[in-house]
């Protein structure tokens, strides 16, 4: 960001809901008589959002006393002992905003080391914080950052964390991490309680540690979800109570932006669905809280409208249907608009260089998903496969627009048709019309070498080619060519990612670059909005992280398909009686005769001769049993992408080091210039990928 003065800085502090600290002060000694006190500071410390000059502070100090305030002092300091204190300020808390506090500190040196605490009237001291400042914008030295998602505490453990702390601290300092990327589901707020469980999930023996203090059950009693603010709160407090997930927070600048577990499970706008539940569940309450909720716990440089210093300004709001919506699907009720603009995350950050980093949320302006109609369920009566046709699907997807808005009148599977219902309907929006215009302005104005756009669900297809597989394993309809594995995220959103995807082709725009999560897996390949027998045309590449702990498909696979499922070998083999391995891998990056002939041999080789080509050349790497965090390095020259993966999390490792390594594969992309493709090259720098490469 360009440099501001003071007077911008108290303007913009007040609308991130913080305080602003300075550190144009005269260095000194502390001398707060700070005393370590974590359990009075349980959910620890934290920092977000960092910029050249300026850095967001927070931490949560609890009161049970009755009182109505707090104050707190927040020092900032260039060395960890605290010997040269560069600022000072006080801040309130308040029962409000759930005794948490947001602190912008500025006038920061770019490109350097801070630590922080906060001491309460008594002297009792938070832990002690570290984080980082941006590099300048004209700053050449390379950048590294993490990203993950997916973190699930009731089902696992946050191994990954404590395996990124041990390797950091053991890095040079040249090469350490320096901010960390969370693409979303940082809470899950879909629990059970023992009542509903009855022998844990897959591998996992459940932990039960949240309990709704009100709370609704949903989903035929499978889950409790939350059903007021204090809800949302108990989830972030519970959370962030685990060691290692606070350890991190306490050691880098997070972040952060949600996906759609922070507000609900199956939620749009502010409307929830949930499996067993007749019609949409208006929840324009829950969506403000959940808001809430995130903009209390993460220090993020969001800007809630007519936000106070100390609280969120939450809109009354009433939970009302939505019925009507506009022609990109945006709903108009005015509850459901002030609920989804009660908080606005999408924003940009820029790190030096050689990272323009555009962040995107892809639910609270999301339309409706054009495959979760009753209108469609007779063209699947009787299907066993549970592939969409590729073409049906991109009928679906564009609406009126498909064909240059020559839509078909029926929509098809096989001998079945039923009438096209999208066919008078825009195309699907993830973004919505005002943040996709903010989005492609933002990436056709980004200067930086590389731009990085992070979103919290995946853009990779996910085909596969049913048209190859054998009569035993299902009936597959002729011509009806490549299918869908699924079709939730942007791999399945064609129209609106290939407006994006052209818009980077045709600014002439290099070193385009996405990371995402969601998927519960790694995945790496190419940008592309189409696949053959289409034109295959990249435009930048895409990485997709594993979950910190969250369970993926290859554990759900061992346990959902039975040994004597005849499609199990498309998912699951376990060669000659040995550990179950994850052939979906080679069903999606090779084809349906790749899984089977690994299934059937054993041999990778052999497995991998027979793969089809024309199914995945957008792919490189995909293993949908992967655990852990990814990081990624760039220069001027060079891209370079590490996915490093852990075992399954089913417990907290007890060392220091986070556990043992399953694999460290690396990805290099060379920048390329405008009209050129660009090259993945990928090595296996340590562990075994087994069937993801």
């Amino acid at each position: 960001m360009p440099t501001v003065d003071r007077r911008q800085f108290l303007k913009l502090a007040a609308a991130l809901g913080a305080t602003l600290a300075s550190g144009c002060v005269p260095v000194r000694p502390s001398s707060s008589g700070w005393r370590e006190r974590r359990d009075l500071y349980p959910q620890g410390v934290a920092s977000g959002d960092p910029d050249e000059q300026s850095v967001l502070l927070w931490t949560r100090r609890p009161y049970a006393d009755g009182r109505k305030s707090a104050t707190l002092l927040v020092e900032i300091a260039d060395d960890p002992a605290f010997t040269r204190v560069i600022a000072t300020t006080a801040v309130r808390v308040l029962p409000e905003s759930d005794w948490t506090c947001r602190v912008l500190v500025a006038d920061l040196q770019p490109a350097r080391e801070y630590w922080y605490r906060f001491v309460d009237e008594d002297g009792s001291g938070s832990r002690i914080g570290r984080t980082l400042t941006a590099p300048a914008p004209d700053d050449s030295q390379p950048a590294r950052f993490a990203f993950v998602s997916c973190q699930c505490l009731p089902e696992g453990a946050m191994n990954a964390y404590r395996k990124m702390i041990f390797e950091d601290e053991r890095a040079a300092p040249e090469e350490r991490i320096g901010f960390v990327l969370h693409l979303g589901d940082f809470i899950y707020e879909v629990v059970q309680y023992p009542d509903q469980v009855k022998n844990g999930r897959y591998d996992r023996k459940l932990t039960f540690p949240i309990k709704y203090p009100k709370g609704k059950v949903v989903a035929k009693n499978r889950f409790w979800v939350p059903d007021s603010l204090e809800d949302y709160r108990v989830a972030y407090k519970a959370y962030l109570l685990d060691p290692d997930l606070q350890d991190a927070r306490a050691r880098w600048p997070f972040v952060c932006i949600w996906d759609n577990h922070e507000i609900s499970w199956n939620g749009w706008q502010s409307i929830q669905e949930f499996a067993g539940t007749d019609g949409w569940v208006p929840a324009q309450t829950l969506k403000v809280a959940g808001n809430q909720a995130w903009f209390e716990y993460q220090p993020a440089r969001v800007l809630p409208p007519g936000s106070k210093l100390d609280t969120f300004n939450a809109p009354p709001v009433v939970d009302t249907l939505v019925k009507e919506f506009d022609d990109t699907g945006l709903g108009t009720e005015a509850n459901n608009l002030a609920a989804i603009n009660s908080l606005i995350i999408y924003r940009a950050l820029r790190w030096g260089r050689h990272i323009d980093l555009i962040l995107t949320d892809q639910r609270s302006f999301r339309s409706r998903d054009p495959g979760n109609h009753d209108e469609i369920n007779p063209l699947f009566e009787g299907d066993t496969l549970g592939f969409v046709p590729e073409e049906l699907w991109a009928q679906l997807d564009a609406g009126r627009d498909y064909a240059n808005g020559h839509p078909p009148a029926k929509l098809s599977f096989g001998d079945k048709s039923v009438a096209n219902y999208r066919a008078a309907e825009a195309a699907q929006t993830m973004l919505g019309a005002k943040q996709k215009a903010w989005f492609l302005e933002r990436l056709r104005g980004a200067k930086a070498t590389w731009k990085i756009w992070g979103t919290s669900l995946g853009t990779p297809d996910q085909r596969v080619d049913p048209q190859n597989l054998p009569a035993a394993l299902g009936k597959w309809p002729d011509g009806a060519g490549f299918g869908l594995m699924a079709t939730y995220d942007w791999g399945g959103t064609y129209h609106e990612r290939a407006e994006i995807f052209d818009a980077v082709r045709d600014a002439g725009i290099t070193g385009f670059a996405i990371v995402a999560g969601d998927r519960h897996s790694f995945w790496a390949g190419y940008a592309a909005k189409a696949l053959p027998p289409a034109a295959f045309e990249p435009v930048g590449v895409t990485f997709v992280g594993g979950s910190i702990s969250s369970v993926g498909s290859a554990e759900a696979n061992e346990h959902n398909f039975k040994k004597d499922d005849p499609q199990r070998p498309l998912y699951v083999a376990n060669i000659n009686g040995g550990p179950p391995q994850p052939t979906m891998n080679l069903l999606l990056r090779h084809g349906v005769r790749s899984a089977l002939e690994y299934a059937r041999s054993g041999d990778h080789e052999k497995a991998r001769a027979v793969s089809n080509p024309d199914l995945a050349p957008h792919l490189s790497f995909v293993d949908v049993g992967g655990h852990g965090y990814a990081t990624v390095r760039v220069d001027a020259n060079t891209m370079v992408t590490e996915f490093v993966c852990i075992p399954r999390p089913i417990a907290r490792s007890p060392g220091t080091d986070g556990g043992p390594l399953r694999y460290r594969v690396r990805h290099e992309v060379s920048l390329w210039r405008a009209g050129e493709r660009p090259q993945m090259r990928q090595t296996v720098v340590e562990g075994d990928a087994g069937l993801a490469v």
